[in-house]
């Protein structure tokens, strides 16, 4: 079997505030009740909410409240659409 080492992988470097926003909604969000086309799109969530998980350098998995909703307004003041 093999490891993750072995597993070709991406980096992507994210503002802390969308790691809090994407990981909080993500941990709110009922995963069989996203739309989707293909099961491995909703594996491709629950990998990325693991891997926020996994990672934690940025402590999103311990924000409080308050500073998801600053996180929330940080990222909404700059949307385009």
């Amino acid at each position: 079997m093999a490891g993750d080492d072995d597993i070709p992988t991406v980096n992507i470097r994210l503002w802390r505030a969308d790691a809090i926003v994407l990981f909080d909604w993500l941990m709110s969000t009922d995963l069989n009740t996203v739309p989707i086309t293909h099961p491995a799109q909703k594996q491709a969530l629950a990998d990325l909410c693991d891997r926020f998980e996994w990672a934690c350098d940025c402590n999103v998995m311990e924000c409080s409240e308050e500073e998801v909703a600053a996180a929330q307004e940080e990222v909404a003041k700059d949307m385009g659409w």
